[in-house]
């Protein structure tokens, strides 16, 4: 077992008896992203083809910096006098030059001129609307209300874009349910000439219930709910010409149910990328179409796995050339960035890390850099490189370890970084391209260090198989190496999460160190599956899930039940969503391990999970039983020893009730007794005050039961 590092929360460098405050459990759910957090930057901008910049003090005051130090500072109520408008606070800015910004306020929208000091309301539009995309250059706003999509003009116009009386035909919004990188519906053209946006026919959809108990008597609305095995959305991509009027459609070139994801412009707005992936999940082609007739063009790019093919990112044009793009791509083995050509498709592969690209940031003014964040050699660890088109060199931006969170000016002179560490609440600086910090804008204090808090230690073991994995342990305070603790297991363990990280706290939740004042360690393990470490460490659990995750978990058990000061006969396990899912798992599968357990939200039959996370990683039921059969929960209740506790939101439209249902009457069909706690009108995570009710439930009941 290797140390990495340590994290202290309480004074970094003095004895813990100088603290003089008992954190509360309140205090640690709420106030970990409010009074305890470090002190932030916020709304940074790099003004448009400028190297002046811009940031937001409280949301109410914006700093707006010269290249020549110069600073000035305009505060909300100055805009609001101007506009005419009662504006709260600096929403939804977007700066349309090196002068002025638009803002948002709900349904108004409006533009600022800081430097002559003039402003306006441009638009207004229906208060039920959502999903607002401003277009820069135009002043264009598009919107959806209910299952439409609109835009709305400066020059008052309120355009409807679909018209579909058909609450199945569903535009402007993400689909396929928010997987492939996919976060909205509406994507403008660089000049806003086009408007592109998704469309799925949700018809053929199973619909799931929900009760309402808000209402006298409840009343049950539906949810479409795609399961494993089942059928599918139909999806495809309109693109609305705002000169003509008229819309065009792209479906997919397969199958009906292929996803169309990943959708970008050429800069001369005259065609649409969109990578296709089968619903088999295991081919990928990037198809071109020309966004004035809808016409299919051509495939740029292809790509296979026996596994599974997951595009996340669009192909990003570099420059103003309508031909050469960059592509993200794992097929190597880990992500990286590869210089595509329209015409050519794949002409060379420009990053060849052995760890992964996370995301593209920019490129600079002549289009001769790409800019992009990824782990670094430390897979704890978010940094920023600049890679060189021509030559492929690449260059590190971020000096320092730690989590970073970077921007690049217009010119790529300058960088502002902001991070943080284990041991660093916060930094935020400009930098120079050499890496020397120009001006820090700030240097938050530990807010904590008047706090009881104890210390988590980061480290390493090695799985079966020789793969490193990362483990934080957290200690109490008053820790003795001469006693016997008891210890809570946190665990997450799917796909695209990662636990443990080199940032404040590293990773964890502040009602971790809360629990561990209660005389527990608190012990997490980023199992194989989980993100940042290359498509091998996460493609193991292909068709088997909860396996090679429960094979990792137990070896972290096994390391903890080899130390002095473990207590081997009292060990916990609690998780959430996929975390619910292995804390059933681990309850289950392997009995006897854990005297308690609580399950949040958890999948308990991956036959009911939705058709594009599930059939993934499990293919379809009828294509893999044995590993359905495997992974289900419901044909091993008999199995439970222990005190079991599972919880469930009572709208949950992610993981939907029937998991905790279905496993509960198993539970009683085998005379097991387990216990249930339903949030009603919860959806999937529980917010809010009633977090803290959720933490109190799940805590009090492992100290009650751990023993």
């Amino acid at each position: 077992m290797k140390a990495i590092f340590f994290l202290i929360l309480t004074l970094v460098t003095l004895p813990v008896l100088f603290a003089q405050k008992e954190l509360t459990l309140e205090d640690a759910v709420m106030n970990q992203y409010r009074g305890y957090y470090p002190e932030h930057v916020f709304g940074f901008n790099w003004l448009p083809e400028s190297s002046d910049y811009a940031y937001l003090d409280g949301y109410v005051n914006m700093v707006i910096v010269s290249g020549k130090g110069k600073t000035e500072r305009i505060s909300i109520k100055e805009v609001s006098k101007v506009t005419g408008e009662d504006i709260m606070w600096f929403s939804g800015l977007q700066w349309k030059d090196a002068s002025s910004f638009y803002i948002a306020d709900n349904n108004k929208y409006f533009l600022y001129n800081y430097k002559t000091g003039e402003g306006e309301k441009t638009l207004e539009f229906d208060a039920l609307a959502e999903n607002g995309e401003l277009e820069i250059v135009t002043g264009a706003v598009a919107y959806t209300i209910d299952n439409n999509l609109y835009v709305a003009t400066p020059s008052g116009k309120q355009i409807p874009v679909t018209a579909n009386e058909d609450k199945n035909i569903v535009s402007g919004q993400a689909i396929a349910r928010s997987e492939f990188g996919i976060t909205d519906g509406i994507f403008w053209s660089p000049k806003g000439n086009y408007l592109a946006f998704y469309q799925k026919d949700e018809t053929n959809v199973a619909e799931y219930p929900m009760l309402d108990i808000t209402k006298t008597p409840g009343e049950t609305s539906f949810i479409k709910y795609p399961m494993t095995g089942q059928k599918s959305e139909h999806g495809r991509v309109g693109v609305y010409n705002m000169t003509t009027g008229k819309t065009i459609y792209i479906e997919p070139k397969g199958a009906k149910e292929d996803y169309l994801t990943n959708l970008s412009w050429t800069p001369d707005e005259k065609h649409v990328l969109i990578a296709e992936v089968n619903r088999g999940q295991n081919h990928m082609q990037l198809q071109m179409y020309n966004a004035e007739s809808g016409a299919f063009v051509k495939t740029i790019l292809e790509e296979k796995h026996d596994k599974w093919v997951e595009p996340e990112h669009p192909a990003f044009f570099f420059n103003q050339s309508a031909d050469e793009f960059v592509w993200m791509s794992e097929k190597d083995g880990f992500m990286n960035l590869y210089l595509c050509s329209v015409e050519k498709g794949f002409v060379r592969q420009l990053t060849h890390n052995t760890w992964e690209a996370l995301g593209i940031l920019g490129t600079n003014a002549k289009g001769t850099e790409v800019y992009f964040e990824g782990t670094g050699e430390s897979p704890l660890e978010m940094r920023a490189f600049a890679v060189q088109v021509s030559s492929g060199k690449q260059t590190e931006l971020t000096p320092g370890e730690g989590t970073h969170s970077v921007t690049v000016s217009y010119d790529g002179a300058h960088v502002f970084d902001q991070y943080s560490s284990t041991t660093i609440p916060n930094i935020a600086r400009i930098l120079n391209r050499k890496g020397k910090t120009v001006k820090t804008l700030v240097e938050a204090e530990n807010k904590m260090k008047d706090l009881v808090l104890g210390q988590a230690e980061i480290s390493t073991l090695k799985a079966k198989d020789g793969t490193e994995l990362y483990t934080r342990l957290i200690k109490p305070s008053d820790f003795d190496p001469n006693k016997k603790y008891p210890v809570l297991v946190y665990v997450y363990g799917g796909p695209h999460a990662q636990l443990i990280t080199n940032s404040w706290f590293g990773g964890a939740s502040l009602w971790m160190y809360w629990m561990a004042e209660q005389g527990y360690l608190v012990y997490t393990l980023d199992n194989r599956g989980s993100a940042h470490r290359g498509f091998a460490f996460e493609n193991v659990i292909h068709r088997q899930l909860g396996t090679i995750e429960i094979e990792d978990q137990l070896t972290g058990v096994a390391y903890l039940k080899s130390l002095p000061f473990v207590d081997g006969n009292r060990m916990a396990v609690h998780g959430w969503s996929f975390g619910g899912f292995m804390t059933s798992s681990l309850m289950l599968r392997e009995p006897g391990v854990f005297t308690t357990g609580v399950a949040g939200g958890p999948v308990t039959d991956w036959k009911y999970y939705e058709v594009m996370y599930g059939e993934r990683y499990m293919d379809r039921p009828d294509e893999n039983e044995a590993g359905y059969e495997a992974a289900s929960l419901l044909n091993k209740t008999e199995n439970l020893e222990g005190k079991l506790l599972l919880i469930h939101g009572s709208i949950d439209d992610v993981v939907v009730m029937q998991h905790s249902h279905s496993l509960i009457k198993s539970f009683i069909d085998k005379g097991k007794q387990v216990d249930f706690f339903v949030y009603p009108m919860h959806e999937h995570n529980v917010r809010g005050k009633d977090r803290v009710h959720l933490m109190q439930k799940v805590l009090t009941y492992i100290l009650e039961n751990n023993k």
